[in-house]
Order: structure tokens, then sequence, then C-alpha cells
């Protein structure tokens, strides 16, 4: 049993179920996120799901980016929409 972080500081577990309902449970979550069309949300899932979170990602429209990394958890950020450049200040050593 594991817990799935619906947002911070919230979370969930099922005692007594699979860790395929748990992954599912975790990709439910993701899809109605995904389906709102939020611009952008951040959640941690369990490594193991990544693969099926990507591919449902790309299908939805969203682009996903690795935050960080604990245990067997990591922390996606999604983002949907245009993508905006990001500036940076760089110092020249002359």
């Amino acid at each position: 049993m594991r817990h799935i972080h619906l947002d911070d500081g919230f979370r969930l577990r099922f005692p007594g179920r699979s860790e395929d309902f748990d992954q599912g449970v975790e990709i439910g979550m993701l899809a109605v996120l995904m389906d709102f069309k939020t611009p952008e949300f951040r959640r941690w899932i369990s490594k193991g799901n990544l693969s099926q979170v990507r591919a449902l990602a790309t299908q939805l429209g969203y682009r996903v980016i690795e935050n960080g990394a604990e245990d067997d958890w990591i922390e996606l950020v999604f983002q949907n929409g245009p993508v905006r450049s990001s500036l940076r200040l760089v110092h020249s050593v002359a």
C-alpha cells in the first residue's frame, strides 16, 4: 500500500488494494486535471507510472518536465499551451 499524492499536503491511500489499483487512481486523477485544460500543474507520481503518464500527457497535449525525485517518487510539471521563451542573464568573463 502506498500514498497517492493529490495535492500539496493531501494524500490518499487504499488499504488492501493492489499496486495496479493505486496506479489506476493516479492516472485517473491526472487525466481529470489534464481534461480541465489546466495550463500548468505539478504532481508527485510513482516512478512506475512515468511511461504511462508521459503517453497520456502527449495524447492530451501536455509537456511533462521532471522536477525532482525521492525514493520511488518523481515530481512532474505538466504544461499545456504555447511554449514561452525563457531568458537568462549570462555574464561574460572578459
